[in-house]
């Protein structure tokens, strides 16, 4: 339940009104009572909801359970299954049934793209129901407290991602080439096939979207997926796929399973699963590239980057998107802004207390702050403090945790906070680690630069490990062209309006300079995470006249 400070700023963004919630699925959402399974506003601790895993069509409790709290307040809200390796069997005999030709492709089964069109095209329909769309922000928004307009936007993108594949646009996804032959009868077809058995496992930040898009992605071109989310935001998922099954889709089509690392690496060794997709920490996406021995697209973090360039237009709008891709969600975003190079024009034009007086406005009331989900308030003092000791160094704005709130002590709760580096301490090796940690948290690294430095700007991008989205805020076309051709993010965004974080439904949105990179959203993200390419070579003759046969060679 939220708490009684936090309650009214929220309710200033439902679109339901507060005397209604509780009645809300029998008495308002006419839809939604057909598949839901929560009220997600009446969660409290004396109204618990249990998830349960998903298997061969079959809803399913586990043995044991364990309580997720509310990150808000610390109350249990949420039983979830604490699915032990003893109880794989299932779903281990659910995946190998998955043929490695996959559940249909272009020559198997291929009415199912079009099942799969009409699905999504009623799902969309559904979601255009300002009920149902709220039902599902409500859902997101009490696991992963964020402000109703960021939970929004991710049914929004999902709402986007399913209309672009309804009708026929599965089946022209999926569509392949015909190159002729070198002689008469022969012909190359070439396809896009998929895994067969695959998993997907999403992050914590992005419940629905991420976990969403690739497990529907996955499941459109014929592989069977079983999805694992963070155990703790499995409630979201549960309700979306049991709307999925209200559209149409099959019930045996994904799976779904609550567990913890170990227990899901189990999984994927058993049941030899083909491809995993994973979203989440560098570290366990190197433990999982060598559980499946490189059979594996990662999206495992990035340090994002913003260079600003020597032309200052619009500063209010700059500062403004600076301030939203850094702290927007407290910075637990894969493609939050972790560090802006601003030139010294920008620093003039007062760039540091704009975004400064922007950051001020931010609550946790209105949840445009929120809980950090992945560090403790300690860790991320800990991390500022680190970064304001380097040489000449200084803290900007925040530095400060939050005060007057009930967020557990497992959580973080600081302010946004921006630390300047000088740019040639930045770039000392010493230094360079600390200065380019992905805190997942409300704290951006500031550096200036001048003219002639564009060389040092160009050695910091290059010295970086993840390369998921940067941002040239810039109209100098020169400029633009010498830092574009000389870094590799997979997501840039270039121009005056140029931001770090945006919507991965009209645009590819992975990162790039690794071969297991992958992407989503978009035909070719799809394409390339969960299809690989097949050939068929058809020959039918006709035999020469007079053919004999030749002498060995």
């Amino acid at each position: 339940m939220l708490t009684s400070a936090l309650r009214p700023s929220l309710l200033r963004h439902a679109s339901v009104h507060p005397s209604a919630w509780r009645s809300v699925p029998c008495r308002l959402f006419s839809t939604v009572s057909q598949f839901a399974t929560v009220d997600p506003v009446s969660l409290s601790a004396s109204e618990v909801h249990h998830i349960e895993n998903l298997v061969e069509g079959e809803w399913r409790k586990s043995k044991e359970t364990y309580s997720v709290v509310d990150p808000l307040n610390g109350e249990p809200f949420i039983k979830a299954p604490k699915t032990t390796s003893d109880e794989l069997g299932p779903f281990v005999s659910s995946l190998k049934k998955v043929p490695k030709s996959g559940r249909h492709n272009p020559l198997k089964s291929p009415e199912r793209y079009l099942m799969y069109g009409r699905v999504f095209q009623k799902a969309a329909e559904h979601l255009h129901d300002p009920e149902v769309l709220d039902f599902f922000v409500k859902c997101i928004q009490r696991v992963m407290p964020k402000s109703y307009a960021q939970c929004k936007g991710e049914m929004t993108i999902i709402r986007t991602f399913l209309e672009n594949f309804s009708g026929d646009s599965v089946r022209f996804l999926c569509r392949g080439f015909t190159v002729a032959g070198d002689h008469l009868g022969q012909q190359s077809q070439g396809y896009r096939w998929p895994y067969g058995p695959v998993a997907v496992i999403s992050p914590f930040n992005f419940p629905l979207e991420i976990c969403g898009m690739q497990m529907l992605g996955a499941a459109m071109v014929g592989n069977k997926p079983v999805v694992k989310t963070e155990s703790t935001m499995g409630m979201p998922v549960e309700q979306f796929i049991r709307f999925m099954h209200f559209c149409g889709l099959p019930k045996d089509e994904i799976d779904f399973i609550s567990c913890r690392g170990p227990v899901m690496s189990d999984l994927v060794s058993r049941a030899a699963v083909r491809m995993v997709q994973f979203t989440g920490s560098s570290e366990t996406s190197e433990k999982l590239s060598k559980l499946t021995k490189g059979r594996m697209k990662t999206e495992d973090s990035g340090f994002d980057w913003k260079i600003l360039g020597p032309d200052v237009s619009d500063p209010e709008y700059v500062a403004w998107q600076c301030d939203q891709d850094a702290y927007a969600m407290s910075g637990q975003k894969c493609s939050a802004q972790s560090l802006v190079a601003a030139h010294k024009n920008w620093v003039s034009a007062g760039l540091y207390d704009k975004v400064a007086a922007l950051a001020k406005r931010r609550s946790l009331a209105e949840l445009t702050l929120s809980p950090v989900l992945s560090h403790t308030t300690k860790d991320i003092m800990d991390h500022i403090e680190a970064l304001s000791s380097l040489p000449g160094a200084r803290l900007l704005f925040g530095g400060r945790p939050l005060e007057d709130h009930k967020i557990p002590e497992q959580y973080g709760a600081v302010e946004p906070s921006a630390v300047l580096v000088p740019l040639d301490t930045l770039l000392q090796p010493n230094f360079f680690p600390t200065c380019t940690r992905e805190l997942f948290g409300p704290v951006q690294v500031v550096t200036e630069w001048q003219d002639g430095e564009e060389g040092k700007l160009i050695e910091m991008c290059e010295w970086m490990s993840h390369h998921l989205t940067a941002a040239v805020v810039s109209s100098d076309m020169l400029f633009l062209q010498k830092i574009l051709g000389s870094t590799v993010n997979g997501t840039t965004y270039a121009g005056l309006r140029a931001r770090t974080t945006g919507a991965p439904q009209n645009h590819w949105f992975g990162p790039a300079g690794d071969p297991m990179a992958a992407g989503i959203g978009t035909p070719e993200a799809i394409l390339q995470t969960w299809t690989c390419h097949r050939e068929v070579v058809f020959d039918h003759g006709p035999i020469p006249e007079g053919w004999t046969t030749p002498p060995p060679t």
